[in-house]
């Protein structure tokens, strides 16, 4: 029997239905099971196991008079730190930062709020996000649960190791190369980032999303209908729309799946990742899919570009800061953003201007393919005291190919654990579709969920 801190989000709010088990026991299991894990595992920001409590009573008081507000009503979630949640300092993972309580929910820990969801906290992240790590100056180093000397990944570091860790079912990242993907693949996951939008998110920004990190497909598409709901603070929101995201079978049969195996820059892919990745494409072509071998959409000229806008952008925010906040700042990301200094006005925009680059090249690509399969990472999980897989500020993006395009073409991708290397370490599975096609997304995921059958167990404390 699954212990209660694993259990599913589905499975939670189907025992608060059948008054098998309560919101406040389920509570009381997840907060024992944290104390286990914690020390060690640093996955948490702004813990507040007193408020969760409290949620979790009115939850329960909900549920008994039959007067629960959905699914999500007692369900254990936690929220990046960067998205913020009212009277929570918002530090994005530095020390530099001021630690000014938010004056206001953003869109997502609104809408998990108005739903009943029980808020354990927030979750680490490395500086400004800009890391696919769990190295921060601000919070302490996060690690990953499978193997407590490895990285979970990152951005959204805390969020991909309390879902492996089992702190609860639900846990809300933010994705603007790779930052739910990612770790969610190095974590053995379910990390859907969506189309554009599709989640409204404050700040908003091009190509950053706001998502679930998950343990199941079912439990990733329950958060998309409560997070998918409008709010006018995201000016680049689509517009409001009735969505089914129940997960019906997906029509795999006569569908044209793009295999892409090589990005077109960055690091290698590594052997173990290749045959999993492989060996899962498989799974739909004896669905009925026809694979078909596509190239790599991303130019060396592409992610130099993007890392010249990038490098620009940063420095225009770090530059504008006191210089006894800026040494506080991570030396890796200082030294990264540092070198935007030079980057000219012309280099930044002809930066920025690769990502229509990139469009082009997708959009190119899905006129020939329905859906693209690739690995989401080309190596597995890294040492944790390292800030990427190259720790190379001078090339800090070699690792992101496979992602990042997806963010700049606004298209929803989703990474699935798909196997695991010889020495047990989660493999992801990289599933991209058309752009708004979340739905679609998820159902394909769900599909191939069931074809894969169990995983190994989850990592105990």
């Amino acid at each position: 029997m699954t212990s209660l801190p694993y259990l599913s989000a589905t499975e939670m709010a189907e025992q608060f239905r059948r008054r098998t088990v309560s919101p406040s026991e389920i509570c009381d299991a997840v907060i024992e099971h944290i104390a286990k894990w914690e020390p060690r595992l640093n996955a948490l920001y702004a813990y507040d196991p007193d408020r969760a409590r409290l949620t979790a009573r009115e939850s329960t008081a909900r549920w008994s008079s039959g007067g629960e507000l959905g699914p999500l009503d007692g369900v254990p979630v936690t929220i990046k730190d960067n998205i913020a949640i009212k009277g929570v300092p918002v530090p994005v993972g530095t020390a530099a930062a001021e630690l000014t309580p938010a004056t206001a929910d953003a869109p997502p820990a609104a809408r998990l709020r108005e739903a009943g969801a029980v808020i354990l906290g927030k979750t680490t992240m490395p500086d400004y996000g800009m890391l696919s790590s769990g190295l921060s100056s601000f919070h302490p180093l996060t690690r990953n649960p499978w193997n407590l000397s490895l990285n979970p990944g990152g951005s959204s570091a805390g969020a991909a190791a309390a879902a492996a860790a089992g702190y609860g079912p639900i846990h809300i990242g933010t994705d603007i190369g790779g930052s739910i993907r990612l770790p969610a693949g190095w974590c053995g996951l379910v990390g859907h980032k969506p189309s554009l939008g599709r989640i409204p998110i404050d700040p908003f920004y091009v190509g950053r999303v706001a998502g679930p990190l998950t343990r199941t497909v079912a439990d990733a598409a329950l958060a998309m209908s409560v997070l998918s709901r409008p709010d006018w603070r995201d000016g680049m929101s689509l517009p409001p729309a009735t969505i089914d995201w129940s997960l019906s079978a997906a029509e795999v049969g006569g569908m044209r799946i793009g295999v892409m195996l090589e990005i077109g820059a960055g690091m290698d892919v590594d052997s173990e990742v290749r045959t999993a990745v492989e060996a899962a494409a498989k799974s739909f072509e004896r669905a009925g899919a026809t694979l078909v071998p596509v190239a790599p959409v991303l130019t060396r000229t592409m992610l130099d570009g993007l890392d010249d806008f990038w490098r620009a952008r940063s420095w225009a925010d770090i530059s504008a800061l006191p210089r006894e906040r800026q040494t506080k700042i991570l030396p890796y990301i200082l030294s990264w953003a540092e070198a935007g200094e030079q980057v000219s006005g012309v280099a930044a925009v002809r930066g920025f201007g690769q990502t229509m680059e990139m469009r082009k090249a997708a959009a190119q690509l899905f006129q020939t393919v329905d859906i693209v399969l690739s690995p989401t990472a080309p190596v597995a999980a890294f040492p944790a005291e390292l800030a990427s897989p190259l720790h190379d500020p001078a090339r800090p993006f070699e690792h992101i190919g496979f992602t990042v395009v997806w963010n700049m073409t606004e298209q929803p991708a989703i990474s699935i654990n798909c196997g695991y290397t010889k020495a047990g370490l989660p493999i992801g599975l990289q599933i991209v579709g058309r752009r708004f096609d979340d739905v679609g997304v998820l159902r394909l995921a769900n599909a191939y969920e069931s074809w894969r059958g169990p995983q190994r167990p989850w990592p105990e404390p």
